[in-house]
């Protein structure tokens, strides 16, 4: 289940890495929305069984921490300001 789980995770961390930088901060301004979204879209997807609920759980989780620490680390974007983290980025 945490393997599982630790893969889900993963998948959508590359995806959000993938995503141009502008975008990606946008979507670390709205860090609550995200994490509820990425949860909600995994426990559907994975329904049924205990153990795909576990590791959608997982993911879930794993997906909060990361988007917060993002947050936090490299900051956020709102409209055409930026709000750095201690990493600053240039956008």
């Amino acid at each position: 289940m945490l393997t599982t789980g630790f893969t889900i995770f993963l998948a959508g961390a590359l995806l959000l890495a993938k995503l141009p930088r502008r975008v990606m901060l946008r979507a670390l301004k709205h860090d609550l929305l995200l994490d509820l979204a990425v949860t909600l879209l995994v426990l559907l997807i994975h329904w049924g069984t205990f153990s795909g609920v576990m590791a959608a759980t997982v993911a879930g989780l794993l997906t909060s921490l990361a988007t917060s620490g993002l947050k936090r680390l490299i900051g956020y974007a709102d409209g055409r300001n930026y709000y750095p983290g201690r990493i600053r980025l240039d956008v």
